[in-house]
């Protein structure tokens, strides 16, 4: 459980991040090289790569390296697995939710 909860971590501390966000969106039109991903950003091509590393420390992105270019894709299994946590999380607060409703009700009803 661990290793799960490490790595639910690192997406979540990757998608946490406006810019990364930006990237990603940018990458599910198809891949891009690290100059393409970086010229409508307002920040150095640096700290572009410092963002990336992110994303791939999450393996939310692959890169291949051909020669001086890197080319970077969108892998979008662990965004499958911070949805599988969201939706179980949405269960969670939805019963909750209900249950606090049902309270309600039931103890306005008692006071008339």
């Amino acid at each position: 459980m661990p290793l799960r909860e490490d790595r639910l971590d690192a997406i979540l501390h990757a998608l946490s991040d406006r810019t990364r966000r930006t990237l990603l969106k940018r990458l599910a039109a198809g891949p891009a090289m690290v100059g393409e991903l970086a010229r409508p950003i307002a920040m150095t091509r640096v700290a572009v790569s410092k963002h990336l590393r992110v994303l791939e420390k999450a393996r939310l992105i692959s890169r291949t390296i051909d020669g001086r270019v890197h080319r970077c894709a969108l892998t979008p299994g662990p965004l499958l697995e911070a949805e599988r946590w969201l939706v179980d999380y949405r269960a969670f607060w939805i019963e909750r939710l209900d249950a606090l409703a049902r309270y309600t009700e039931e103890r306005n009803s008692d006071h008339r």
